[in-house]
């Protein structure tokens, strides 16, 4: 499992104003520098444009709105005093009836731009919601099962008239940002198995540039730019290493093989996929890039250990314009538990100990929240945000981790690992406000079996008797934190009983708005985290929210539809009760009510077929369903936004063959599995559903003949 985001900071004009506080005479100083606001067109956004000082005040021309990421907006109609009078303006269908959507809407003249599954782009009049045009990009639907997370995107680049997207399937698009005709395409992953592209791309005056993913199945991750106007590539930076008898490709990533094993196999890549956080600070012309994991889990335990493995796990600052290393800072040396670094990546100008500093800040996915010095890479603070189990601290001085070895090394045995794989804060986009200078961001507290016996599994749910019984009294639970950055503190939070939630928008408004996998965005005031209104749209969020204005009107739109893991039992015995088709819900003052999505029928009742299995059977089943389907059916059967496949009719039961080896689903979403799953691992996944249909059926005292599965 892997994923990640960034951000940006706006440059300092004054930190100090006579006679007022230095936090709001910086707030000021940001607002004023914000340009009026005008009409801009999309032959007219380029790097300046993008930038925090060129940006006007309407638009949200990138992923993070600026190149610093700070997902900041500096409109303010929609505020603490009158967020109640909120409604809808808008909505519009992104034929994503089975996948969620977790992209950010790009807006200029007038024109949202938005992803859905499966790399496809929509252009809508950002009024009115007419559709302009659409855009597929006809990604195969046998790719699905060479990603971990199913076949989303996270949005486009604007850059000179076009729009960028990367695809499902490794390409680069460059449309025509008027009509959605392709202008260019590259393959930057040559069609290999295993590779895909999620994040969005970031565009510069004369590059785009963009990761990949595949950080789960021993690839090689790199980073590429290509030509704004033609699609030729630049440059590439390898993330790691490849075989030292072949070479290296530059002295960056010989460099790196000298902390590696020199034994390794070579013929596995070693992961540290870019897959989501690019920022780029335009004064330095440094680009900001996060790296995935390491060979901890996909890899034989004879590649493990050796060394940091670098750059896996790291925060790089590369020269964007050469593809050369400019510094780097390793968050996880030697990752054995995909912690990925891929998580936003903040830039800001901010006072620090007395002085104006420029850093760059992220919520890790291993529970510390970093600042460093974004010119050096200096390690100013490391603290932890949520439970942490397998470092005591991070050495300032070192950056290097205490590592608390007899906790987490699951080599030598089963532990419970806090943060889990999950992480303390994933890809969901975190947002920072210049006039509190508090991080926002979603966290999690939860836990991770790791073990030979127990590879890999959330803890709750599980059979848990080898683990010390004081482990499993720690709490559990999602959060909504403002981090204060000078104070190296949480300044507040809001605790949810959903444990994995949507990204954050903060706005001049003061107000900090959230959406949640139980299907409520949220307002804060983003000062002391009082909830001031809530809208209930019934289909879970894990996209963020972005903020535009038109003819002086203040708009809020974000994308639903959920995409996340379910890492708890169910509260409740059924499915969650809404359907979970994508659409992108655009608000504005005094709109109507939001719609609430519609209601799904009853659960099927338990599929009950008389057949028996030898047990070896339904144990390799369960143990490959694990590993190839719980990731969208869960390992609870209850509470997935996708089919509880103990509930599968006879008709499917019949065709289950066809449909996960044969494909015959593959315009529903399900593409087949042939390449991952052999006939006989089929066989003892269906042995293994029926025989947990049959178990679930008994534990809930259902009547098979009934038309609903409820208990007696």
């Amino acid at each position: 499992m892997s994923r990640a985001l960034r951000n940006r900071g706006l440059r300092r004009r004054s930190w100090w104003i006579r006679g007022m506080h230095p936090a709001a005479a910086w707030g000021l100083a940001l607002c004023a520098s914000v340009s009026s606001v005008h009409a801009l067109e999309p032959s007219q956004v380029d790097a300046h444009a993008i930038s925090a000082q060129g940006q006007p005040e309407d638009t949200w021309l990138a992923y993070g709105r600026t190149y610093g990421a700070q997902r900041f907006s500096p409109l303010k109609q929609i505020n603490t005093g009158n967020v109640s009078r909120i409604g809808e303006a808008w909505e519009a269908d992104l034929e994503s009836p089975r996948f969620g959507i977790e992209a950010t809407p790009l807006e200029v003249g007038g024109v949202l731009y938005v992803t859905s599954s499966y790399s496809r782009v929509f252009a809508f009049d950002a009024r009115t919601g007419k559709r302009l045009w659409f855009f597929d990009p006809h990604v195969p639907p046998d790719w699905l099962p060479n990603g971990c997370c199913k076949p989303m995107n996270r949005g486009v680049a604007l850059s000179r008239g076009k729009v960028f997207v990367g695809t499902y399937d490794g390409r680069l698009i460059a449309l025509d940002a008027s009509s959605g005709k392709k202008v260019w395409e590259v393959n930057t992953t040559g069609s290999s198995k295993l590779y895909t592209i999620t994040g969005a791309p970031l565009s510069l005056d004369d590059e785009v540039i963009i990761g990949n993913g595949g950080g789960d199945f021993a690839t090689r991750g790199y980073l590429s730019a290509y030509d704004v106007a033609t699609g030729a590539m630049k440059w590439r930076f390898y993330t790691v290493p490849g075989d030292p008898k072949k070479g290296f490709e530059t002295p960056d990533v010989a460099k790196a093989a000298k902390t590696w094993r020199a034994d390794r196999d070579w013929s596995l890549g070693g992961d540290g996929s870019p897959w989501n956080a690019l920022s780029y600070d335009e004064k330095r012309d440094l680009l900001y890039v996060g790296t995935g994991n390491g060979p901890g889990e996909d890899q034989p335990k004879s590649n493990l250990g050796g060394g940091d493995n670098l750059f896996t796990c790291s925060i790089l600052a590369i020269h964007a314009h050469s593809g050369r290393l400019a510094w780097y800072y390793q968050t996880t040396p030697g990752d054995l538990w995909d912690y990925d670094a891929v998580q936003d990546l903040i830039l800001a100008d901010i006072p620090w100990h007395g002085h104006p500093r420029a850093v760059l800040m992220q919520a890790n996915k291993n529970g510390f929240f970093y600042v460093l010095d974004r010119a050096t890479g200096e390690l100013l603070a490391a603290d932890p945000f949520a439970q942490v189990n397998w470092a005591r601290r991070i050495d300032l001085k070192t950056g290097k981790p205490e590592v608390i070895a007899e906790n987490t090394d699951w080599r030598a045995g089963m532990k419970l690992l806090f943060p889990g794989e999950y992480g303390a804060h994933n890809w969901m986009a975190m947002a920072f406000s210049p006039m509190t200078r508090y991080a926002y961001y979603p966290a999690e507290d939860i836990g991770w079996i790791e073990g030979a016996d127990q590879p890999g599994t959330f803890y709750l749910g599980y059979d848990v008797s080898k683990l010390p019984a004081g482990e499993l009294a720690k709490h559990t639970h999602g959060a909504l934190i403002a981090w204060d950055v000078a104070h190296r503190r949480p300044a507040w939070s809001a605790t949810y009983g959903s444990i994995i939630n949507g990204g954050v928008l903060v706005t001049a408004g003061n107000l900090v708005i959230q959406g949640t996998a139980d299907g409520h965005l949220h307002f804060y005031d983003a000062e002391d985290g009082r909830l001031k209104h809530s809208l209930f749209i019934g289909t879970g969020i894990v996209a963020a929210p972005m903020s535009y204005a038109l003819q002086g009107e203040q708009y809020i739109a974000f994308g639903a539809g959920w995409n996340g893991w379910n890492t708890e039992a169910p509260k409740a015995a059924d499915p969650p009760p809404y359907d979970n088709a994508g659409r992108l819900i655009v608000l504005k003052l005094d709109g109507p009510p939001v719609k609430v999505a519609a209601r799904l029928p009853p659960p099927r009742p338990f599929l009950i077929v008389h057949e028996t299995a030898d047990p070896a059977k339904i144990a390799a089943g369960k143990k490959v369903y694990d590993a190839q389907c719980s990731g969208c059916h869960t390992v609870y059967g209850e509470g997935s936004v996708y089919p509880d496949l103990r509930r599968m009719s006879k008709e499917t039961y019949d065709s289950f063959f066809a449909i996960v080896l044969g494909g015959a689903r593959h315009e529903r979403g399900m593409a087949s599995f042939a390449s991952e799953i052999s006939p006989a691992d089929a066989e003892a996944i269906r042995a293994y559903l029926t025989d947990w249909a049959r178990r679930s059926q008994a534990a809930s005292a259902c009547d098979p003949t009934a038309g609903s599965c409820t208990k007696k």
